[in-house]
């Protein structure tokens, strides 16, 4: 089988491999395992390998490179117009040559797959839709788009979509899905920690705005004034990076936040197990890994009310649902921070919870549907 895949996620090549961001190859290498050959199409531009990047595992892959491009401003527009025409050519052909056309949504190149799929109605097609899926979301125009032709039956035929979360309204070929990083034999002995001691939080994630680790900061900045015994250490870079330092400083906080970069999976792993807490105040998400992660290893969430988190944390009997309020999301912690029994209760059913999704599973729903 000829598998194409249409991503924007940015490629690199190293020593005659190519590599992307960890997660997405993790589970890209699963796809491709009942693939003969891979034809991907993505942006190459990444230079060198970084300790938040891996590298595929299929041995024949058939690399098209597009070139990046977005509607950010007047310039970028121009160019993208000009850069379309070529990269929906490269699209058309690499679909024409596929076997099974898989789209990895919502993103730029995932908007135009959305529409060149509608040129081959009898070939077998998956989309996976990585962001928030509910229909009522404030987002911009190109994701409501994507969801509207995915949604399609009649423009979007011999496809099955996998969304987080289960949702109302949703078309026959949309599939509740879930997303996992450990495998069964990862499954070792992890109990919930007590609150003896210091409080341990853990923030993973990307440094912008749409992840809000400042929030996360002032959460745990509020608790400390408070007079607990707090720390939050993050992991991530971003372009926040500069405006956290200054205000880790400016608040004298240097003693409670930690920022220590991008990190490879085994230092995430252990941070998980050390840590009571997962944070991730987040505006936007589809199935947070990092949630799930931390569940997995015993780490209560803390979590916003975005798109399928609410059900992953059962409505707050496996976590903490922030409402996004200071001082409203500060008295919810403090309140678990006061209850030990109900802060294990509720991390041991986090455990159990995120413990059904493993690798093994996923690999097992992924190959039945590329048998289907």
């Amino acid at each position: 089988m000829t598998f194409c895949i249409i991503t924007h996620v940015a490629h690199g090549k190293q020593s005659g491999e190519y590599f992307a961001y960890s997660p997405y190859v993790r589970e890209m290498n699963i796809w491709s395992k009942y693939a003969d050959k891979i034809i991907l199409v993505a942006p190459l531009h990444l230079s060198q390998k970084t300790a938040i990047e891996a590298s595929y595992d299929h041995q024949d892959i058939d690399f098209r490179k597009v070139s990046s491009f977005h509607f950010l401003t007047l310039k970028s527009t121009f160019t993208t117009l000009l850069t379309l025409p070529k990269v929906v050519s490269q699209i058309y052909k690499a679909m024409q040559q596929a076997d099974h056309i898989h789209l990895r949504c919502p993103g730029n190149m995932g908007l135009l797959g959305c529409i060149v799929q509608m040129l081959f109605p009898s070939k077998y097609k998956t989309a996976k839709y990585a962001g928030n899926w509910d229909l009522n979301a404030k987002q911009p125009l190109s994701y409501r788009l994507q969801k509207w032709i995915l949604s399609n039956t009649l423009l979007t035929q011999n496809m099955q979509v996998l969304v987080y979360g289960e949702w109302e309204r949703s078309t026959k070929n949309i599939k509740p899905f879930f997303t996992a990083s450990y495998f069964e034999k990862d499954k070792v002995d992890s109990k919930p920690r007590t609150l003896n001691g210091k409080i341990s939080f853990v923030f993973v994630g990307t440094l912008s705005s749409g992840k809000q680790p400042l929030y996360a900061i002032q959460l745990i900045e509020q608790l400390f004034k408070d007079g607990f015994e707090v720390q939050l250490t993050l992991y991530g870079e971003g372009l926040e990076r500069k405006r956290l330092e200054e205000y880790i400083k400016n608040q004298h906080l240097e003693s409670v936040i930690f920022l220590k970069g991008n990190q490879h999976q085994e230092t995430i792993r252990k941070a998980f197990c050390e840590s009571h807490f997962v944070v991730l105040p987040s505006v936007s998400e589809g199935w947070p890994k990092v949630i799930a992660e931390g569940m997995f290893w015993g780490c209560l969430p803390i979590a916003s009310k975005v798109s399928c988190v609410p059900n992953m944390l059962d409505n707050g009997n496996r976590g903490l649902l922030l409402d996004l309020e200071l001082q409203k999301d500060v008295a919810k912690i403090r309140s678990i921070l006061a209850d030990n029994s109900e802060y294990v209760l509720k991390a041991h059913q986090a455990l159990e919870w995120s413990r059904q999704y493993t690798l093994d599973v996923f690999e097992s729903e992924i190959k039945k549907l590329l048998q289907s």
